[in-house]
C-alpha cells in the first residue's frame, strides 16, 4: 500500500503489544475518543508461501483465504512451494487465489508442505499436531522438545516420515 503504518482492529484490549515492538496504541485523528492499534508497515525481505498449484514460471494458486497476495506483493523476493507444478496456472483458475509469475522469485514442489495446516482438495488439517504445537509453545523448554522432535536436523523426508499416518496424504484428493 505504500504506507508507512496501519490501524489495525481487534487487537486492541489483547496482550499482543507486549510481545511486539511493531505496534502501539493510537487515537484516531478523525475521533479523539476511538483508541486503535497501530502496525508498523512490513516489507519483508523474503516471503515463503504455499500454494496448491505452480507452474514453472511461478504464477500459482494460493490459499481462498488470508493474505498471501499482500504478503507476497510487499516482500522483495517470494518462494512459492506447491504441492503440485502443472503446465500452466492462469487467473480464474479455481481453488484460491491467484498470483502472477511477475510476483514470484523461485517455485519449489513440496508435496505436503502445509503440514500441519490443510491444503483444499489435498489434505486435512492435522489437529493433533497444531494442539501438540500450542501446548509445546508454553514454555521455552517444550518449544525446543517440540523443535528437537521436528525440525532441528531433521530432512522433509525424515519429517514426512514423523507425520504420516495423521492426514497428510500424498496424492491430491479427488
Amino acid at each position: 500500500m505504500g504506507v508507512p503504518y496501519i490501524p489495525v482492529r481487534g487487537l486492541a484490549g489483547t496482550d499482543v503489544m507486549e510481545r511486539r515492538d511493531d505496534m502501539l496504541m493510537a487515537y484516531s485523528p478523525f475521533d479523539e475518543n476511538e483508541l486503535n492499534v497501530v502496525a508498523k508497515a512490513q516489507n519483508p525481505d523474503v516471503a515463503i508461501l504455499h500454494a496448491s498449484k505452480a507452474d514453472e514460471q511461478g504464477s500459482a494458486i494460493l490459499r481462498a483465504f488470508g493474505e498471501d497476495v499482500m504478503i507476497a506483493q510487499a516482500s522483495a523476493k517470494v518462494i512459492v512451494t506447491a504441492e503440485e507444478i502443472v503446465d500452466r496456472v492462469a487467473p480464474g483458475d479455481p481453488g484460491g487465489s491467484y498470483i502472477s509469475s511477475i510476483n514470484v522469485t523461485a517455485v519449489v514442489h513440496a508435496p505436503g508442505g502445509a503440514h500441519p495446516t490443510a491444503v483444499d482438495g489435498y489434505y486435512e488439517m492435522d489437529r493433533e499436531h497444531i494442539e501438540e504445537y500450542v501446548l509445546s509453545s508454553e514454555s521455552d523448554e517444550s518449544f525446543q522438545r517440540y523443535l528437537e522432535r521436528y525440525v532441528l536436523g531433521k530432512t522433509e523426508e525424515e519429517y514426512q516420515a514423523i507425520v504420516s499416518g495423521r492426514s497428510l496424504v500424498a496424492e491430491p484428493a479427488g
